[in-house]
């Protein structure tokens, strides 16, 4: 190698620290995957991250779009695959299809919560968080078998956001994979009592530095979309990460993982009574038990979607849409056979 040649390596290290096996000239790429309530704006961020001038359609189930972005002047693009699981909480077992050995190393997870539906929101983020969690871990047991160096490396990638001095660093449990929370429709949300603010901004203030994440309210206005796409961009495409704070419940919360703490949140907000009369056996058990005794949660099955993918008008294809329509028929009609032989039989009572 020449000087130039250590000079240019040197450089694209120190803008890109976090993708040391990437060489000079080399294409960057990327995964992520955006989960969160049913229409929570999941789409709507996707297209502004990728400045198209669309207007957002529903997603049903899991949708795949890419974007590519250019590092420097006359270099390869690079690209960022987009994946959006649709239907909230219903069709989370669909996370299996993006997630996958191949690409753990290079793949991150954007969760948007509604911040309009309080009721909804811890049951969604967990639901959706716990099984994408076990799946990775799944991924990472099997990889500590065949390829035990990336696993090592994703396991120590967990923590470098929180440095070992860190007051915090044996209370938290990152998540296995880069995270970011995206509370949206902060517009409405910023209409709330201001008490019901605090206590939903302290909690995901809580479980975003609990799981190594990055926290960010968003809504349709400019600036708000710019500081979520910020911290996509350097999720997707490797751009530099910001280093600004907004931590004041009052304003649209802005935390870069690593950069809060649990001595700036605080305790749960509940009073000291109430905390003694709950039984929690972690420190994120206690701050869902408080939570939810302000927003009592719906049940899992209210979340479910139950509208069928197959009747909706913008996946219509007239040959498929009419062997099915036959294929029903027959089932219908099978059905009826089928009840009326049972009628026709003759059981022993005894």
């Amino acid at each position: 190698d020449t000087l130039w040649d250590l000079a240019i390596a040197e450089v694209e290290k120190r803008e890109n620290p976090d993708d040391d096996h990437v060489k000079p000239g080399e294409v960057w790429e990327k995964s992520v995957l955006f989960m969160g309530n049913k229409n929570g704006g999941k789409t709507t961020i996707i297209l502004r991250c990728l400045e198209r001038e669309e207007s957002p359609k529903p997603t049903l189930a899991l949708e795949y779009t890419f974007g590519r972005r250019a590092r420097r002047h006359n270099t390869p693009k690079d690209v960022a695959h987009f994946w959006e699981l649709g239907g909230g909480t219903s069709l989370v077992e669909l996370i299996r299809i993006p997630i996958t050995s191949h690409n753990i190393r290079s793949f991150a997870v954007v969760l948007v919560l509604d911040l309009s539906k309080p009721n909804e929101l811890w049951t969604t983020l967990e639901s959706l968080l716990q099984v994408t969690r076990n799946h990775v871990n799944k991924i990472l047991t099997k990889l500590e078998k065949t390829n035990p160096e990336v696993a090592a490396e994703i396991k120590q990638r967990m923590w470098n956001d929180l440095q070992r001095d860190h007051p915090d660093y044996a209370l938290v449990d990152p998540f296995p994979i880069p995270l970011v929370i995206i509370g949206s429709k902060y517009d409405i949300f910023h209409e709330f009592d201001s008490e019901m603010r605090k206590i939903i901004s302290k909690t995901l203030r809580f479980v975003s530095h609990y799981y190594g994440a990055s926290l960010v309210f968003t809504s349709k206005s400019e600036a708000l979309l710019l500081k979520a796409r910020a911290l996509i961009n350097h999720l997707a495409f490797g751009y530099d990460k910001s280093k600004s704070v907004s931590v004041d419940p009052s304003k649209p919360l802005f935390i870069p993982a690593g950069l809060d703490s649990m001595s700036q949140i605080g305790p749960p907000p509940a009073s000291d009574s109430d905390l003694g009369k709950m039984r929690a056996n972690t420190p994120l058990e206690l701050w869902k038990k408080v939570f939810e005794k302000t927003f009592p949660p719906k049940s899992f099955c209210d979340l479910q979607d139950t509208k069928d993918p197959a009747q909706d008008t913008q996946y219509a294809e007239y040959e498929v849409d009419v062997m099915r329509a036959q294929k029903n028929q027959e089932l219908e009609q099978y059905k009826r056979n089928a009840s009326k032989s049972w009628k026709e039989m003759d059981f022993d009572s005894d």
